[in-house]
């Protein structure tokens, strides 16, 4: 999981989650304004020797995204827009180093979550949202630990070859 559309767009997706229960306006505004944000970091220069840093910091981001959802008393209003730069940030990032600005237009798909979201909120069905945000938690940690993890047969060369 190191480049093309699929840790922004699980970003986005975790945004989306958060943005359900958000005001309309509010949500609306952090949509615009992850989505500027992340074209403006996809496109400034960002050194190769950070992919790493920036890879364990989008995976962190979605965490603590992701996590906004199980707050007990939800998330405070301009919580929503700091959460939408922080996503709009690490996801322009991972475009950025990845070399691939084109995936990020895809990965801004996983925003329209928001959609299904909303209107489980709506109906009192938080459940769901819970459920997929905790799903989001657990993918991101994996993801975040692997590369720290130690080497197994079959991943390297052995010396033999």
């Amino acid at each position: 999981m190191r480049g093309g559309s699929l840790p922004p767009a699980l970003l986005f997706a975790a945004l989306g989650l958060v943005l359900a229960f958000a005001p309309r306006r509010a949500a609306l505004f952090a949509i615009g304004a992850s989505a500027a944000v992340a074209i403006g970091v996809a496109v400034a220069p960002i050194p190769g020797a950070w992919r790493e840093g920036v890879f364990l910091m989008c995976w962190a981001s979605l965490l603590a995204t992701a996590a906004g959802v199980h707050l007990p008393r939800g998330v405070p209003a301009a919580a929503f827009i700091a959460a939408a730069i922080n996503a709009g940030i690490w996801a322009g990032a991972v475009s950025a180093v990845s070399e691939s600005p084109g995936d990020l237009f895809k990965a801004m798909f996983g925003l329209t979550i928001v959609v299904p979201a909303l209107l489980l909120v709506r109906l009192r069905a938080t459940v769901a949202v819970k459920v997929v945000s905790s799903w989001l938690i657990a993918v991101a940690v994996l993801a975040a630990t692997l590369p720290f993890l130690p080497v197994t047969p079959g991943y390297l060369p052995d010396h033999l070859e």
